[in-house]
């Protein structure tokens, strides 16, 4: 019997993300499965490349938690909105660790079938970890129109 898509992408998040299942894997991710992120150039194809993908941002924020905040299924897609939070304390795209607190924001909608993920598609605010880590100027203060 197959998993709701809902509860397939619950999986994804709470066992492999924030319980470190990185086994479960190979039961969510299909061998076809294509990670497509705004954020990165290409797409990454199969378990291992998602394994791999966890594997970066755990060395990078040891304590990473996700947090859905809200998914929305409808026939073959969920759309999974959610915040990521952790601690920069391993080197993050040739950035040294900075012990600075981090939170990201984002969307991906996940194609389903057969049980198992077989497409991501990955919109975050990558600028705004850049800023967070230090590696992007913080934007102005707007003035306000009293002053």
């Amino acid at each position: 019997m197959l998993m709701d898509s809902k509860a397939i992408v619950r999986r994804l998040y709470e066992d492999v993300w924030n319980k470190r299942k990185l086994e479960m894997v190979s039961d969510i991710i299909s061998p076809s499965h294509a990670l497509h992120d705004n954020n990165s150039s290409g797409s990454s194809v199969g378990p291992e490349a998602y394994r791999a993908q966890v594997a970066v941002f755990l060395a990078a924020f040891p304590d990473l938690r996700f947090t859905v905040e809200d998914t929305v299924a409808e026939k073959d897609k969920v759309a999974a909105s959610w915040t990521i939070s952790g601690t920069h304390k391993g080197e993050y795209l040739g950035v040294r660790p900075t012990n600075k607190k981090i939170s990201m924001d984002g969307i991906t909608i996940h194609h389903i079938a057969n049980g198992r993920i077989i497409d991501s598609y990955i919109s975050s605010d990558f600028l705004g970890l850049m800023r967070q880590l230090g590696l992007v100027p913080a934007r102005p203060q707007r003035k306000s129109a009293t002053r």
